[in-house]
């Protein structure tokens, strides 16, 4: 029996030598860092998921975005996980400070500046500027989807004379698949008189919402003078 007890006593002696080596006494956290660099860019209607990363304190985390600093209309982002998402609403270039605090230890605090780029998410130009010849004023536009998702799309386009009076050059409604572009011709005879030529081409998703514009002007008149 006593040998049992001597053999039991070494093994404990053996295990707090252990925990004791492997666990130092007053052992710190490595410093609080968020580690991401820079974000990625997106599109308007796109919808947008990402995480920030960071490093150090007590793993546990609260985000935040700083007082003074706004994000891109459309996005949020979570407190509990550092997740960025939603459907940026408007182009632009937006400049913001996320900040990141331990909650095991309110003293650890960092910040870190950042922008998120949003383009547009549709566009429309001239493939084949609008031109007069004889009595039929014609040519043709282009129209992009740069958004991660199939639209529902109307294109029309009309002449506007002198007067106010406009005559439609062509009109087309279809879906555009994303990352696609497509190419409408129009051409029509409205008449004597001294035009523009405006472009409008309207986007929805197939679940109805998230409506996108983007038109297209002429900047010099275009005369038809001839019957």
């Amino acid at each position: 029996m006593r040998r049992v007890y001597l053999r039991l006593a070494i093994l404990t002696t053996l295990l707090v030598g252990v925990v004791a080596a492997t666990t130092p006494a007053g052992a710190q956290t490595s410093p609080l860092t968020i580690a991401t660099e820079s974000l990625p860019a997106t599109t308007v209607g796109s919808d947008y998921r990402f995480t920030f990363q960071a490093t150090g304190g007590s793993q546990s985390y609260l985000w935040g975005v700083a007082a003074g600093s706004q994000l891109p209309a459309g996005i949020r982002l979570s407190q509990l996980d550092g997740k960025l998402s939603g459907a940026p609403t408007a182009p632009g270039e937006y400049h913001f400070t996320v900040t990141l605090s331990d909650v095991r230890d309110p003293s650890l605090g960092v910040q870190r500046g950042y922008a998120l780029v949003v383009t547009e998410g549709l566009t429309i130009d001239w493939k084949q500027s609008p031109k007069v010849n004889g009595t039929n004023l014609g040519g043709s536009v282009v129209v992009a989807n740069h958004t991660d998702h199939a639209i529902l799309l109307t294109v029309v386009v009309v002449a506007v004379n002198q007067i106010g009076r406009a005559t439609t050059l062509g009109y087309q409604h279809f879906s555009l698949p994303s990352l696609a572009e497509q190419v409408i011709p129009f051409s029509s005879s409205p008449g004597p008189g001294t035009y523009y030529v405006r472009a409008d081409a309207s986007a929805e998703r197939r679940s109805g919402r998230g409506m996108r514009r983007a038109h297209k002007q002429t900047t010099e008149p275009l005369v038809i003078d001839t019957i």
